[in-house]
């Protein structure tokens, strides 16, 4: 839950949209061929998870998709 949290914040979201962007740039510019194309399409998720705020791990470790319901999400106690 504290990861989620993390990636909710503006640093945590500013970190996602730079990694996938660079991973875009790396697929169109750097790594030719199919290769290319699949890690600039890879970083697409990142990238836009970070524009829009949600999370795409945060179902499979029980956190709130969404980065506004992570912030206001109350530990789990027990």
């Amino acid at each position: 839950m504290r990861f989620a949290k993390l990636l909710a914040t503006p640093l945590g979201r500013l970190a996602r949209v730079a990694v996938g962007g660079i991973l875009v740039a790396l697929g169109l510019g750097s790594v030719h061929g199919g290769g290319g194309l699949a890690l600039a399409i890879v970083g697409l998720v990142p990238l836009a998870a970070g524009a829009f705020n949600y999370c795409t791990i945060s179902p499979f470790i029980g956190a709130p998709f969404w980065g506004k319901d992570a912030l206001n999400a109350r530990p789990q106690t027990g």
